[in-house]
């Protein structure tokens, strides 16, 4: 076997890789070692912005395969027939912490899933818990900095956290979400997907149903407490990576089955509260649900930074037979994700290979730009419409219209009959067991203890109180003991 060359960037041989160029024995470098300034400069450069949100994250490779028959609900390819398998990435991630935090902390996780269908790349972009902290997406830059690191501490303050979510009553259901047992999952593989959001499917005859969509772990839920977690993270800050990298590794192939909600486009005008609210679930006794198919990762990434970090994924990417809700919170991401990429990527992030399209050929007229693999030549034109064969429009919308009336203006969202930012926190709270409402308020009063202000933990306990009474004495007699202390 020939001897392999180390060549430069540009192709020619490297005759020394152990020493600089300088001048004389032991005298200055020169500028001129162009092999040492290519090195030092591509090192330099290694590193791409990080995710404002999200930044900590783990990755796999698997597959979708449909089990159950929605034909009835939606007309997308990859979902249209019993059997149907489709190639899939997932990647994992923190919310609020940096590249380098801890995984076992307690924080929401990004459940991110990318399917590589025939008809085009379909992205959908969720959480482990089915709401937000919010449900417009104009409060979202504010609700993010009242978690990151204060610009003055250098580090995640329980005032700022505290103050936001004060002026947040429709946090409070979200908030029981992570304050309780799942707020810490175990793994990646032993916690549940969702959605979050409302979509909307649309079947072959043009009629629209909204959707939620539920991954349901297949390895059972696992969540740590506390100070299981400081355990965890003094072992092994990269737990969660761990483990799912080792289980794929020994074949222990994770697994999810997805089950949708659906209702009837009609039937969301008159529904009790506004089903594309973020900050509320669909109870499973008005919508059930419905079986669809089982998500599989059997496959590591091989490079970690290009095929995880270069990960991009948007909830604008959708497919025939799938499209947005009204839900505002999803309409802010679809602009806002993929300007993120654009951001930290570049233009032709799309062309990186983990996110082009495996299934199907991307066909349109973008040119140029940085890192551009595909400009083009002297038969391709680069505008639309042409005459000469280039790719043209179906005239066939992915999704049925979304009727609108009214004035514009900047509107709260409309109020259904039994709207209110509490009760479903309250429900949450009273199907917990005893050991579980144990374990929530002592959650709360840690951090909601180290608040400076008086009126801010006062906020904070009213809204506990009007999602429960019980709930909100509760968490009052936790802080007042702890700030006795």
């Amino acid at each position: 076997m020939s001897k392999r060359v180390l060549t430069t960037e540009s192709g020619a041989p490297v005759a020394d890789n152990q020493n600089s160029a300088t001048a004389g024995v032991g005298g200055p470098i020169l500028l001129q070692d162009q092999h040492l300034l290519e090195k030092l400069a591509r090192f330099n450069r290694e590193r791409i912005p990080e995710r404002v949100v999200h930044a900590r994250g783990s990755g796999a490779y698997g597959y979708f395969e449909v089990t159950d028959d929605v034909t009835a609900y939606t007309k997308a390819d990859f979902l249209g027939e019993v059997g149907k398998k489709t190639e899939t990435f997932i990647r994992f991630s923190t919310v609020a912490d940096s590249l380098g935090g801890a995984d076992a902390v307690r924080d929401p996780r990004g459940f991110a899933l990318k399917f590589y269908t025939e008809e085009g790349n379909y992205d959908l972009v969720g959480n482990n818990t089915p709401v937000f902290f919010i449900k417009d997406p104009i409060k979202f830059p504010d609700f993010i900095h009242s978690q990151k690191r204060d610009p003055f501490t250098g580090k995640q303050e329980a005032d700022n956290v505290w103050d936001f979510w004060a002026h947040a009553p429709e946090a409070t259901h979200q908030i029981t979400w992570l304050m309780g047992d799942r707020g810490i999952p175990a793994s990646y593989r032993h916690m549940n997907g969702y959605g979050s959001h409302t979509y909307q499917w649309t079947n072959e005859a043009g009629e629209a149903f909204f959707v939620k969509y539920h991954f349901k772990t297949n390895q059972g839920i696992r969540s740590l407490s506390g100070d299981q977690a400081a355990e965890l993270v003094g072992k092994d800050a990269n737990s969660h990576q761990t483990d799912l990298l080792q289980a794929i590794e020994r074949g222990v192939n994770p697994s999810w089955t997805l089950y949708v909600q659906v209702m009837p486009a009609a039937e969301a005008a008159e529904y009790r509260f506004n089903p594309f609210d973020l900050t509320k679930v669909w109870p499973h006794s008005d919508y059930p649900l419905q079986r669809v198919g089982r998500l599989v990762l059997d496959r590591n990434p091989e490079n970690v930074f290009a095929e995880v970090e270069q990960a991009a994924f948007s909830p604008n990417n959708f497919v025939p037979g799938i499209g947005p809700s009204p839900d505002k919170m999803l309409q802010g991401r679809l602009f806002a994700y993929a300007d993120a990429h654009r951001y930290r990527l570049g233009v032709n992030h799309t062309l990186l290979p983990v996110n082009a399209p495996k299934a199907t050929t991307a066909e349109n007229y973008g040119r140029d730009g940085f890192m551009a693999t595909r400009n083009g030549s002297r038969h391709d034109k680069n505008y639309e419409p042409n005459s000469y064969q280039g790719p043209a429009q179906t005239d066939a919308a992915l999704s049925a219209p979304l009727a609108i009336h009214g004035w514009t203006g900047t509107h709260e969202a409309p109020a259904h009959t039994k709207d209110d930012d509490f009760f479903q926190a309250g429900e949450l709270y009273r199907l917990m067991s005893e050991d579980e409402k144990k374990r929530l308020i002592a959650n709360i009063a840690g951090g909601l203890s180290q608040v400076s202000r008086e009126d801010v933990i006062e906020k904070n306990l009213a809204h506990f109180a009007a999602a429960d009474a019980e709930y909100g004495k509760r968490v009052r007699a936790a802080v007042e003991a702890l700030r006795e202390d």
